[in-house]
């Protein structure tokens, strides 16, 4: 190997570029061994390193300092400060907060970060989780890689074909979420008796219910603001009618319906962990019981009666109708007896 291209190898190593296909071709030439640690510097995408020397080459090798990726937390905070300034809903930035902090919390004490620990992790998450969820763990993860520069950690995403039916074990019928409104009835909760009911009626998110405010209760409609989107939100008369009288009640006059007693909007956790509470009284397994499954109850309700899926994909303010098609698949059973009427087996 010539000196020029042993700078060139140094070179590319430090600059972590596109050029992948140069390198691998000077990788071919140069066979080392040795252990990538270290500290990173400021700008995440190179570091200081221990040297390893590489073999193979003529006046017994020559020592290199490579790439360094050591995972800090202020790496995370800047990540932070740049979805944010990319406007990604707050939602999401949590998410993805949550999924790094997970991987942090795998990697060794020193926080050194390779591909093998990257795919190794991948692993064990796939062994723990859905695809789904795993999925969302890796793009969170190489949405982080990419920022810090750290493209060859950067893995592939599970494969997973479409799936076309609903799964009823998860799904919520209206018998239950009828169930559940009576036990938050009997057990004097209002407020998350009318969170339920608002849900369900009108097919927001969760991270939407702070836009249901007093004032949206008596004009009738709710502006909602979601990933940098705006949609108006209809509430229906009757439902407009129940919560009048729940704000009357509790004195709110402006802002927020559902709110904590120190007066914020209740949170997705709150919300979550009373309804998980209420399940046994409901006689409703326990797993069907979320916040986010009261918007699917609406949109398989909606559909039902309309069969208008770019009306639907409108009132739950979806960019695409592929996203909506997953609220209106049937379940299985309903597939069956579909083909089952077609009587072509004789």
């Amino acid at each position: 190997m010539t000196k020029n291209e042993l700078n060139e190898y140094f070179w590319l190593n430090h600059e972590i570029t596109r050029q992948k296909g140069r390198l691998a071709r000077l990788e071919e030439k140069l066979k080392y061994s040795g252990e990538i640690v270290g500290d990173s510097t400021n700008n995440y995408s190179t570091g200081k390193a221990r040297p390893i020397k590489i073999q193979g080459i003529a006046g017994g090798g020559v020592e290199l300092p490579l790439m360094i990726v050591t995972l800090k937390r202020e790496m995370v905070k800047e990540y932070e400060r740049h979805l944010w300034l990319a406007e990604r809903s707050s939602g999401t930035i949590q998410k993805y907060l949550h999924n790094i902090e997970q991987f942090r919390r795998y990697l060794p004490r020193e926080k050194t970060v390779t591909k093998e620990t990257v795919i190794a992790y991948k692993k064990s998450i796939a062994e723990k989780y859905a695809i789904s969820t795993a999925n969302a763990a890796l793009v969170a993860l190489n949405g982080l890689f990419s920022f810090l520069g750290w493209r060859d950690c950067r893995v592939k995403p599970f494969k997973q074909q479409r799936c076309i039916f609903r799964d009823k074990e998860r799904e919520l019928s209206e018998k239950e979420y009828l169930s559940l409104l009576k036990a938050a009835k009997q057990k004097g909760n209002q407020r998350l008796f009318y969170i339920m009911e608002t849900l369900c009626n009108t097919g927001i998110r969760i991270s939407e219910l702070q836009f249901i405010t007093a004032e949206a209760v008596w004009t009738g409609t709710a502006v909602v603001k979601c990933k940098g989107k705006h949609r108006k939100v209809l509430l229906p008369q009757r439902l407009r009618k129940e919560l009048q009288r729940y704000c009357k009640k509790n004195r709110i006059a402006s802002g927020a319906v559902f709110i904590t007693k120190t007066g914020k909007p209740i949170s997705r956790t709150n919300v979550w962990g009373e309804m998980k509470r209420l399940c046994k009284a409901a006689c409703v397994d326990a797993k069907k019981v979320f916040p986010h499954n009261f918007r699917h109850l609406f949109a398989v309700s909606f559909y039902h009666l309309e069969k208008d899926i770019a009306k639907l994909a409108d009132l739950l303010g979806h960019a695409s109708i592929e996203t909506t098609r997953i609220y209106v698949m049937e379940t299985a059973e309903s597939h069956i007896r579909q083909i089952e009427r077609m009587r072509l087996c004789i």
